[in-house]
This record gives C-alpha cells, structure tokens and sequence, in this order.
C-alpha cells in the first residue's frame, strides 16, 4: 500500500510549485531573446530601407565649392521629382476614393436601398438644455423689473382716505367680477 500511495504522489507531484516556477523563467527568458532578434531585424531592415532610398551619405566635408553645389542641384532634383510622384499619388487616390463612393452609390440605387446615415451617440440622460437653465438662472427676471411708486398711479381720493392701507376699499375690489356688472346697474338705475 505504501508504495502505491508513493506512486500516487510521485505522479500527482510531477508539476510541483518549483518546477513551474523554473518553467516560467524560462519561457520569459525565451520570449525576451525572442523579442530581442524580432527587434534587431526591424531595425536591420529599416536601415536597409534606409540606404536604398535615401542612398550612401555623401562626403561633404572634403568637397570643394563645385563639388557642393552639384551634390546639393542632385538633392534639389530628387526632391522635386519626390514631391512629383507624391503629388501624382495623392490625386490618384482621390480619384479611386471618389471612383468607389461613386459605385457604392450605384450599387445601393440597383438595390433600392439607401445608405443610413451615421448617427451621433447622444446620452438620453444628459440635460440637454442645462446651459439654457443655467443663464435663466442667472437672469433673474424681477430685478429687471421697473419699480413702480405705488402713489403715483392712486386715485385722490384713496390718498385722502390713508392710501392704499385704508379702511374703505373701492368697488371694483369687491366681490367677484359678475357682481360688479349687478352693482354698475343699480348705480346707475
């Protein structure tokens, strides 16, 4: 029985927490030497780039008037020739750009479908009209108000009488408006 129970544990023990450990490492160290060369051959490889376009640097240093001035008309014709092709492919891919719009339209109008615009992504919980509530906030409407003196549109005789604070009220404050039009008539009768 013991000795099955070692073979138990020899085998359920094959991947103790050490051995991972070790194996970690080493994968981690594979995966840096790895990343390393991939590194090395992309910078290989753009130096190569690099030299085949640009071409060797020249020596400038030792050159004579004569010797600067034609290295330097050579730079001025390649990079007006550059500018020329990068200009002729910019025109080019304008008219592709313009060419594929243009197909994707004929292609939607064979359908009868029609392209639905994109559309923005609004919050529907965001105050739309916060700024609006915030400058009615702050443009408080009764300090714009003009004050009014309350004497000056009061009849003679309410000043007579104590003003507008005074015992006898006028008739058109008494009562509800149907009953004004009752009193006018028996004023008058």
């Amino acid at each position: 029985m013991e000795e099955a129970s070692k073979a138990k544990k020899a085998k359920k023990g094959f991947m103790t927490p050490e051995r991972k450990k070790k194996l970690r490492l080493l994968l981690r160290k594979k995966a840096a030497e790895e990343l390393k060369k991939e590194q090395e051959r992309k910078a290989a490889e753009r130096r190569r780039i690099i030299e085949e376009r640009c071409g060797k640097p020249k020596n400038i240093e030792d050159a004579n008037e004569a010797a600067l001035t034609s290295i330097i008309t050579g730079y001025h014709q390649r990079i007006g020739k550059l500018e020329e092709e990068k200009y002729d492919a910019e025109i080019e891919v304008a008219r592709k750009q313009l060419e594929i719009s243009d197909l994707n339209s004929q292609v939607n109008d064979l359908r009868g479908k029609f392209v639905k615009p994109t559309l923005k992504k609004v919050s529907k919980y965001e105050n739309k009209f916060a700024k609006l509530q915030k400058k009615a906030a702050e443009f408080n409407f009764r300090n714009q108000l003009k004050v009014v003196k309350k004497k000056e549109f009061t009849l003679e005789e309410e000043d007579k009488e104590g003003g507008v604070g005074g015992k006898k009220k006028p008739d058109w404050s008494k009562g509800k408006p149907g009953d004004q039009k009752v009193k006018e008539e028996e004023v008058e009768a």
